[in-house]
């Protein structure tokens, strides 16, 4: 369904307030997806995401603050977040041999199997397939990166 239909809108002021207003509608739309996926699993998008991260970096350790800058939403507090998926027993916490200060943090294998059985599904491999074409895709992940270009406001 086109955007004009979706939000009820007559007229946009122009093809940027239009295409702005999509990508926020759209960007909206796959998270509220991504994040019932998770759900199923008892975690939320942003756990998915720190578990991605961390079996990125495996067998190496990371820390917050890695994690923090990898991170596709920016989140605050990366201690609590960290906090949730210990207690879950799918991340371990590792006083670093160096800096005594230092927390490291790896994967567990729990974690490793959580990914590997909800991969596939938060990758929309059931959705976006259906809707465009591998070339579409390849064409409108560059116009998006293209978009973000070097503009980075932090607010």
């Amino acid at each position: 369904m086109k955007i004009d239909e979706e939000i009820k809108v007559r007229k946009f002021s122009s093809d940027w307030q239009r295409a702005s207003i999509n990508i926020a509608f759209t960007a909206n739309w796959l998270n509220l997806i991504l994040e019932k996926r998770a759900a199923k699993k008892q975690i939320t998008l942003q756990q998915f995401n720190v578990l991605r991260i961390l079996r990125g970096q495996f067998p190496n350790p990371s820390t917050n603050s890695l994690i923090k800058s990898r991170m596709i939403t920016s989140m605050p507090d990366i201690s609590r977040l960290v906090d949730r998926i210990v207690t879950k027993g799918l991340v371990s916490r590792e006083k670093n041999r160096e800096d005594k200060r230092a927390v490291d943090l790896y994967i567990t294998p729990k974690g490793m199997e959580l990914l590997e059985e909800i991969e596939t599904e938060m990758m929309m491999t059931d959705v976006l397939p259906n809707h465009i074409s591998e070339e579409e895709a390849f064409a409108l992940s560059e116009l998006l990166d293209k978009f973000r270009g070097n503009y980075n406001e932090k607010g």
